[in-house]
């Protein structure tokens, strides 16, 4: 496991270290049950080939765009760590990436020696399903438990906010059956795509 820490996420090198491998943000279209190859659907495959030409050409396939919504997301997320913190009464840290397995997870923070956050900001009308539902929301549950497995911890604080709402804080722990199926199907995921990256590459030449 390798915790990089003097690079800010978001920028050109951080980029560089998430080229053509799968990132845990991504997991959950690995999860959904298709009709292709092995049980992928569409989303796995066009995510396969995203990460196949990044590996061909050694270019990132989506450059970091600032729009208001993305810098209004940045500046909330920072508002969202230090309600966090006062709250829980924890100091936390922030890191660049974590890279294992074959894969990269970037934490929005780690906390003490076993724990991370994951931060997301919810318009107030999914808040208030997110608040009631006492859950971590289904779409968020993969990179969770793929940053788990990744960073080795035991435990993610799912925090939820939007300017004005409660701020929802979930603690969840590693969910061993899941990481196991996380583990598998990344597993055949690469081994497809070096399959079918050797196929192009065959083509081409």
């Amino acid at each position: 496991m390798k915790i990089v820490t003097d690079i800010e996420q978001g920028t050109p090198e951080w980029l560089a270290l998430r080229l053509g491998i799968a990132t845990c943000s991504e997991l959950d279209c690995l999860l959904v049950s298709g009709k292709g190859e092995s049980g992928f659907g569409v989303a796995a495959f066009t995510y396969m080939d995203q990460l196949i030409g990044e590996r061909i050409t050694e270019e990132a396939a989506e450059l970091p765009f600032q729009t208001r919504a993305t810098m209004r997301g940045h500046e909330l997320e920072g508002v969202a760590r230090s309600l966090y913190e006062s709250r829980e009464g924890v100091a936390t840290h922030q890191v660049g990436i974590i890279l294992n397995h074959g894969i990269g997870y970037s934490p929005d923070s780690l906390v003490g020696a076993e724990g991370l956050t994951e931060i997301k900001t919810k318009l107030p009308k999914f808040q208030v399903g997110v608040i009631l539902s006492d859950e971590v929301p289904k779409e968020h549950v993969a990179q969770c438990q793929g940053g788990l497995w990744v960073s080795e911890r035991e435990w993610i604080d799912f925090i939820s906010y939007w300017p004005g709402m409660p701020l929802f804080v979930k603690r969840v722990y590693r969910d061993e059956v899941l990481i196991r199926k996380i583990s598998e199907r990344v597993k055949t995921f690469y081994e497809l795509l070096d399959e079918r990256m050797n196929r192009v590459l065959g083509i081409a030449a």
